[in-house]
């Protein structure tokens, strides 16, 4: 077995269960490593520190797997490892849908499946992990006896691992477009050309917290894409919903979503920039009695996160002023940068600005199938909040 050895000085978090390793925290390697290969990695003195997958090209050079001495990395261990993903999914109630393995937090660093019903969406965003792919496929199959897999490896840190961006079926040949369930509603998930693996699973724990506020409502929902928080609003009950998003296939799909639904009459969508329409219409004094905010990452690297936080915290002013009076703000973020405590004084920064007073009615993370493991940061990622604004 190749070896690694990590420098006396390194990140306290690696003792602490974090996966990742860097090169400026490693000591020695072996030269013979082949690329995404399995070694066995080692503290400054000696002790055994992990097993794991290494790639000199990429700024994580190692990915640590398994801390166990005993446990080899072959297909028994790939299959234990989903096997024991799957069972906790089950335990918390996420049979039809969810997260099947969520990286880290899996303990299966750089892999993503997603189950939506009996299909499945892949990610393999490291070396390392994309040499087992076909061995994950074989599982699934083995486990799950799917109708159909399909990969969307079409994301650009890939590409930090030296590795192509593509995607396609890695089963036999199916419509990827789909129709799934939740709560009580249908949505059409396009698992070729939706955005990430075709729909926001993180979100569905937090869709069902609008279920009281939305009720006889008017409420506007920005960055909406295919507008799930949207018809969730529509069918516990709101007067009249409107979405708003760039994206003229994200409206699209929306109104298909709205129609499948037998929620056109109420909820309706619109093709806008929402920067620009939270703002006009702030002006112009438009009022709603929930404005709902549910935008993309707006960095994905330190070196733009003021720009990020300008942009929360523009947002959030914008949505607080068209909320009415006792109305309720229901705001996100999904990017781990922007840790909580920061997200929500980004908040009261624009709280302060817009005049306005808040209540805290829930504050949330991602839904349990995306679960969170302490001292692995990167896990907790999604902010979720509502506030009355008063």
């Amino acid at each position: 077995m190749k070896k690694v050895v990590l420098k006396k000085k390194i990140s306290q978090r690696i003792a602490n269960g974090h996966p990742w390793i860097f090169a400026n925290e490693i000591d020695k390697l072996d030269d013979e490593i082949e690329p995404g290969g399995i070694a066995e990695i080692f503290y400054h003195d000696g002790k055994f520190a992990g097993r794991g997958y290494v790639n000199t090209k990429s700024q994580i050079v190692a990915r640590i797997l398994t801390r166990n001495k005993q446990e080899q990395i072959n297909e028994d261990f790939f299959f234990e490892r989903i096997r024991q993903a799957w069972q906790y999914r089950q335990r918390l109630g996420y049979i039809e849908n969810c997260r099947l393995v969520f990286g880290e937090a899996d303990f299966l660093p750089a892999l993503v499946i997603d189950k939506f019903n009996n299909y499945f969406v892949l990610q393999t965003l490291s070396l390392g992990i994309d040499k087992w792919k076909q061995t994950i496929v074989d599982i699934l199959e083995k486990i799950f006896s799917p109708a159909g897999i399909y990969e969307r490896n079409d994301v650009p840190v890939r590409e930090l691992e030296g590795l192509p961006q593509q995607k396609g079926f890695l089963s036999k040949l199916f419509d990827p477009n789909i129709i799934i369930n939740e709560d009580g509603l249908q949505f059409h998930v396009d698992l070729e050309n939706g955005q990430k693996t075709g729909y926001f699973l993180d979100q569905q724990d937090n869709r069902r917290a609008i279920r009281q506020i939305v009720k006889n409502a008017d409420v506007l929902g920005a960055f909406c894409y295919t507008g799930t928080f949207e018809l969730h609003a529509g069918f516990y009950g709101a007067r009249s919903v409107l979405g708003l998003d760039i994206s003229e296939t994200a409206i699209k799909q929306a109104t298909r979503n709205a129609i499948l639904n037998q929620l056109e009459n109420v909820c309706k969508f619109q093709e806008v920039n929402a920067f620009d329409a939270l703002k006009a219409w702030a002006k112009e004094g438009r009022q709603y009695d929930v404005v709902i905010l549910d935008p993309p990452a707006f960095t994905k690297s330190r070196e733009t996160i003021e720009k990020a936080i300008t942009g929360y915290k523009e947002i959030n002013l914008r949505g607080m002023k068209l909320v009415k009076k006792g109305g309720f703000l229901v705001t996100c973020s999904c990017t781990n940068l922007v840790n909580p405590e920061l997200f929500l004084q980004i908040i009261q920064m624009s709280a302060k600005d817009a005049r306005r007073t808040l209540r805290q009615v829930t504050y949330n993370a991602q839904s349990s199938d995306h679960p969170i493991v302490w001292g692995i940061d990167n896990t907790h990622y999604l902010k979720f909040l509502i506030v009355q604004v008063l």
